[in-house]
């Protein structure tokens, strides 16, 4: 037996976001119904993968439960959870309320399987600090990390990882709190929440402007009073394994060093991989790994060992569940002897390697390593 948790629960398949055309609504005489671009297929595929390789059996299993609205509200404004609530009853809505894009659609029950994805990500943290495991994965649904206070987007409707950070310093008597997000997108969600918080560092590595549009530029440093606690690291499409490992030697690594977090949480994407519809990077499951045993190195010398992943984006459904299995293999020291079978031709796209001007997107968000506060 490890000693990793991990969070699952069907109802999480059971989050209905409805037909779509990929992110937009399908329909209106143009675009072609097909299905959402988030949905439960690619999450069960990582579960099953688990499952066949005799992985699942080998972890803790965390039972989760439904986030309360009191813990909701540490993050979310009452206006946004009473709205989400009454749409659920009525038969589904959109999560981004009034927000110009970022479609999030749900159906009926939307808010109960929410709330029970913020839950599963607090039971994995509970679990965490209290040390009856020593690092856990969640593979919960819906993802969380484009959530704002008042609105949902991108599909996500609470931001499971802003609600981890809050219980843990409110709840859990934990000081410092680091998100490292590596999903391909922009962690907007936490930027905002926590702007203006200096207990809480917040670190994105994201495609430059690939979503939110305009979004998660590399001056975006933190508010007054918390200066130098959000770091953005805009990449140029095409990034692959150079970059990130560059990035993570370079930036991420000296950063925490810097803060001295007590808990690491992970809004965990694996939208960055080489196939995935909705990013341009280049990354494999052995770069998945890298970077988790990269983290995790930290963690053991900063906060002993504590390290939360929450399950966001990724959405090539044959080559996910293989990232996935490496960085749970990799969190729970345990190799079932699985080969990836897509690395053959992942590892052999051109421009891996670490290109110049990936070098200076790098260069520049490194220059801001020195204002997080110690």
């Amino acid at each position: 037996m490890s000693s990793t948790g991990f969070v699952w629960h069907e109802l999480y398949m059971w989050h209905d976001t409805g037909t779509f055309a990929s992110v937009l609504p399908s329909g209106n005489g143009i675009l072609e119904p097909s299905q959402n671009a988030e949905t439960p297929a690619t999450k069960r595929r990582i579960k099953n993968l688990l499952d066949v390789v005799g992985l699942t059996e080998q972890l803790v299993a965390i039972a989760p439960r439904a986030a309360t609205e009191p813990e909701l509200l540490r993050v979310h404004s009452p206006e946004y959870v009473e709205a989400i609530k009454m749409m659920s009853k009525s038969g589904g809505g959109d999560a981004r309320m009034d927000f110009p894009f970022g479609h999030t659609p749900f159906g009926p029950g939307g808010y109960e399987i929410a709330a029970l994805a913020a839950g599963g990500v607090l039971a994995a943290t509970e679990a965490v600090v209290a040390g009856a495991v020593k690092n856990a994965y969640s593979l919960v649904r819906p993802p969380g990390h484009h959530a704002e206070r008042d609105h949902g987007l991108g599909f996500c409707i609470f931001n499971n990882g802003a609600l981890a950070a809050r219980h843990a310093r409110e709840a859990l008597g934990i000081g410092r709190v680091a998100i490292v997000d590596w999903d391909v997108h922009h962690g907007n969600g936490a930027e905002h929440i926590f702007w203006d918080d200096p207990e809480v560092l917040t670190i994105s590595i994201h495609q430059d402007r690939m979503f939110p549009p305009d979004s998660g530029d590399v001056a975006a440093n933190g508010g007054p009073g918390a200066e130098g606690t959000n770091l953005n690291i805009p990449l140029p499409p095409g990034s692959g394994v150079g970059a990130y490992g560059q990035l993570m030697d370079r930036i991420v690594g000296p950063a925490l060093e810097r803060f001295r977090p007590e808990l690491i949480i992970v809004p965990c994407g694996f939208d960055a991989g080489a196939l995935d519809i909705l990013g341009r990077m280049m990354l494999h499951s052995v770069c998945f790994a890298e970077m988790t045993a990269s983290l995790m190195d930290v963690a053991n010398r900063l906060c002993g060992g504590r390290i939360v992943l929450t399950h966001e984006g990724g959405y090539h459904g044959e080559s996910v569940p293989f990232y996935a299995l490496a960085v749970i293999e990799t969190l729970s020291g345990i190799s079932t002897g699985t080969e990836d079978p897509w690395m053959m031709i992942m590892s052999g796209l051109g421009q891996q390697e670490l290109q110049p001007h990936q070098n200076a997107a790098i260069e520049r968000a490194a220059e801001l390593v020195a204002n997080v506060p110690t």
